[in-house]
Order: C-alpha cells, then structure tokens, then sequence
C-alpha cells in the first residue's frame, strides 16, 4: 500500500508532528526489528520518534523534524511498493532527502539494475549513483571517479551482466593494470597469468557476487567474460563487448590511450578510479588525470564525480577517507585532480 497525504492524520505543533498508518504490516516494515531504523533515524537526525501502535510522534529541531516527517513518509511509500527495507537503506535515505527534501526515494531505490544469483536487488543507493548508472545507459563512455566503496565498479559490473543477460552485447571484459605496489612481479611465483592473477581478484570477486561460481566460470571458459590485465588489449578491436577498466588511476597516458582506442562497435566502455589512490612512480603521470582533462566536454563521453558522501560501505569509511584528505592537503600531490566542468 502507498501511503497518501490525507491518510496520515498529521498534527503539527511547532517542532512536533504526527503521522498515522493505516497498515499493520507496513508500521512493522517501517519500524525494523525491535524499533531499529526509528533508533537510526532518531541517531542520524537528532530527533525523538515515539510511536505508539501506528502513530508517529517525531520532535527536536524543525529542519530535522521535517526531514524525519519526509523520511518516513517516503520509507512508507517504498515499503508499499513491495521494497524490502533494510537498516543501511534508512541510512542511505537520510543522506538523499538530507541533501534535497524534495527528492522522491522511489526513484533511486527501485531503479532496479540487476538481481543477483543470492535473489538480492541490485539498485543505486544515493542519487550520484542514481546519475552514474543513468549515464551508463545513455553515454558509450562513462568514467567514474571517487573513493573507495561508492560502488563504482560493483554497479558498472552489475550493468554489464544486465547488458549480456538482455543480449544487448555479446561478452564482457573485465580489465586492470597490473601495477607492482611494494612486491616485484618477477620474484612472485608462477607463470605470468598466475603472477598478475591477485591484481584482478577484486573484479572476480564482484563477478562471483552476480552469479553463481559455476555459471560465471562457464562463461569465462567460452569466452563470454574475460578478465585481463591492462596489458593484454593491446592490438585488439572490441565488438558488441561491455568493458570496464577498473583501478584506471594506475593506468599511464600511454595505457589510457591504448584502452580508449580499442572500442569497436556496439561496445560500451566504463572505466572507475580514485585519483588519491596512485601507485605509479612519481615521474610518470595518471592516464586517468590526462584523461579527465583531455576528454572534458567530448560529446557521448560521461564523467561522474563520487564523493565520500557516496561511500556505501562501513559508516567509519566516510570518517576514515575525511580524515585521509586531511592529511593530504597538507602534503603536495604529484598526479592532481582535474578541473570539473
């Protein structure tokens, strides 16, 4: 059931409103086992929520009881609509309406991407994600730049496999430089495919995330998805193939260029980085920067900037990178991020 307007029975009294539902299912959804996301929201908001059977008593500051009133109303609004609401979701949806009141959570949460092999829905979580996958759709070439656990890489590869299940292209590829950071290749052991094989695990890792270890590896035995260091694109043409370079901050110019250039037709490319995560020598610049700069504006390519209000991991992960970019602009950085238009 969507909750309507005229169902709430709200009564306002300065920094104190009330809301009322008609669903007994719904407030239980809503509340969380043993009261969880009204503890959240009253932690995130600074507010009090007492409910009462299905009546809502919200109070505190009113900004923030504005916000807590949209929230739960809009919370309501997706739970009607069959979304299965989890704690991390209250939260996500706090930071969405924190930063515009005005926006609808049904149109971010519903958006589904993809259903993994676990049953689980695949769906942005903030509105930049909202935008990031938006342009996926739309733009051949898409760069996603930002921190760790934004979920760059994990919705592009949920793009991808969408992509191939709807026939839309015919393999994926799945790329990353295979940078030395603190450990030679040359004194690992094995032969070389088992040498630059612990740089791509991440991307197996989110691969195995979407399906079922013995589908993908089929998949990978016939060719369908390929998961490759940078280094062996070299010379080839990519038809009808969704691409994603992954750790393009690692990439030099040369690279970059190279992995551009090999998109043939019918193929979407999406390439992720952190640009305050460069191991290459100082002396050698970030194909990803040049890039950035070189290819602003370029019709049918997409940029999308993440930022730590993005991070969809640990709520700590938001401090710890806070507190990262602290420290580094104390400290003079080689490789710069670009001006963005």
């Amino acid at each position: 059931m969507s909750p309507k307007d005229d169902n709430f029975g709200r009564e306002s009294a300065g920094s104190s409103v009330q809301i009322a539902f008609e669903d007994n299912k719904l407030v239980q959804a809503l509340t969380g086992e043993q009261g969880a996301n009204l503890k959240l929201i009253e932690k995130q908001l600074a507010v009090r929520v007492h409910q009462r059977g299905n009546l809502f008593t919200i109070s505190g500051a009113p900004a923030d009881v504005e916000v807590a009133e949209r929230l739960l109303k809009e919370l309501a609004d997706l739970i009607g609509s069959g979304y299965p609401l989890y704690g991390s979701d209250v939260v996500f949806a706090i930071q969405i309406l924190s930063d515009n009141l005005n926006r609808h959570l049904r149109d971010i949460f519903l958006d589904q991407v993809f259903i993994a092999s676990n049953k689980r829905t695949i769906s942005p979580k903030s509105i930049k994600q909202k935008e990031y996958i938006e342009s996926i759709r739309s733009f051949d070439i898409v760069f996603g730049v930002g921190p760790a656990g934004t979920g760059k890489t994990y919705l592009a590869m949920a793009m991808a496999v969408a992509a191939m299940s709807k026939e839309f292209v015919r393999r994926i590829v799945l790329v990353r430089p295979a940078v030395e950071a603190g450990e030679k290749l040359g004194f690992l052991p094995g032969d070389l495919a088992e040498k630059v094989n612990p740089y791509l695990r991440p991307l197996y890792d989110a691969l195995h995330d979407m399906m079922d270890f013995e589908r993908a590896s089929n998949l990978i035995q016939r060719g369908a998805i390929e998961v490759a260091p940078l280094a062996f694109m070299r010379g080839r043409t990519l038809n009808d193939a969704f691409v994603i370079l992954d750790e393009a901050q690692n990439t030099t110019a040369e690279q970059m260029k190279m992995f551009l250039t090999r998109l043939g037709l019918g193929s979407k490319a999406v390439i992720t980085g952190d640009i305050t995560q460069i191991d290459l020598p100082d002396n050698k610049p970030s194909g990803l920067v040049e890039a950035l700069e070189l290819l602003r504006g370029v019709q049918g390519i997409r940029m999308v900037y993440f930022s730590k209000r993005d991070v969809v991991r640990h709520r700590l992960v938001q401090d710890i990178i806070e507190a990262y970019e602290k420290a580094e602009k104390r400290t003079p950085q080689v490789n710069r991020e670009p001006e963005r238009s």
